[in-house]
């Protein structure tokens, strides 16, 4: 049971996943809900911050730049009053950036599922926390540091729809996936005969399932139980039938930074502050303990 529960919680980090347009940088910083958390962030000492590293870059420019999402509810959405990035990513992506330069300052790049790869490519950002699956094929483009967090998919329709209950019945009927996403192929597996249909955004996604462009929507658990929870239209019709493993995406061939953030990781998961980031934003939707945070390093392509 707390397997399924730790899944439902990644998939809500799936929202992100199904991508979003990319829009300026916008400010990031703690807010004061998640300060008392960050306040018990590491902060890494003078000898880490190797000279002429991508750390050293960072700290020399003042803010950490993250490709993430501003529309992800629990894991990296811009709270419409504070104007603050508030979940599950967002406040990771936080507490790096205080390991980093001993404070949490970020700016959040709304990214693309699309172009993730390109902007870690040209600098526009750092790293990226976007609930963003490691894969082999992916990691000839770019470097995953972790995993720190694993998810499933799941299906999801309109309340009432009958007859899915499994991936296999997808076969014949037109299916909604996010661009450039895991549920693309993991369709194609299962129902080989479905007809995919893709958007950009989980918004989009939502909204074209409301509108009877697709019988069902294939995407993280944990984000379809917000989607859900949101707009009761729409109910989730299955287990999560995948494990995806997400990592912090970095530049390709920076193993000098890749290290780096994955001592920090095993840091923020040794000193409980991954369990208390979880607390704060899926465990406000998950019942239970947070879950067991994934062996950093574990996956082909991590």
């Amino acid at each position: 049971m707390k397997r399924l529960v730790a899944v439902a919680a990644i998939s809500l980090l799936g929202l992100a996943a199904c991508g979003e347009s990319s829009s300026p940088a916008v400010p990031g910083e703690s807010s004061q809900k998640g300060g008392d958390v960050l306040a018990k962030a590491p902060v890494a000492v003078a000898a880490d911050i190797l000279p002429g590293s991508t750390m050293e870059k960072i700290k020399q420019r003042g803010e950490l730049l993250v490709g993430g999402s501003l529309d992800a509810p629990l894991l990296s959405q811009q709270n419409p009053v504070t104007g603050q990035v508030e979940g599950f990513d967002a406040d990771m992506g936080k507490a790096l950036a205080k390991y980093i330069l001993g404070e949490p300052k970020v700016k959040i790049v709304n990214s693309a599922s699309e172009t993730r790869e390109a902007l870690l490519a040209n600098g526009t950002v750092d790293v990226v926390f976007q609930t963003y699956t490691i894969t082999e094929e992916r990691a000839k483009q770019v470097a995953f540091a972790g995993p720190y967090y694993t998810s499933g998919l799941t299906i999801a329709v309109k309340k009432g729809a009958s007859g899915i209950t499994k991936p296999e019945d997808l076969n014949g009927k037109k299916v909604l996936a996010g661009a450039n996403t895991p549920a693309i192929p993991a369709i194609k597996k299962l129902a080989p005969q479905a007809e995919i249909i893709t958007f950009g955004s989980d918004p989009e996604c939502i909204q074209a399932l409301k509108q009877d462009r697709g019988v069902a929507y294939v995407q993280d658990e944990t984000l379809l139980i917000a989607d859900a929870q949101k707009d009761p239209s729409i109910q989730i019709v299955t287990k999560p039938f995948t494990v995806d493993p997400y990592g912090i995406g970095l530049k390709h061939g920076d193993d000098q930074f890749k290290k780096f953030v994955n001592d920090w990781l095993k840091k923020t998961q040794d000193a409980g502050l991954w369990q208390e980031i979880w607390k704060k934003s899926i465990g406000t939707v998950v019942t239970g303990e947070p879950p067991q945070p994934p062996q950093i390093g574990s996956v082909p392509g991590s």
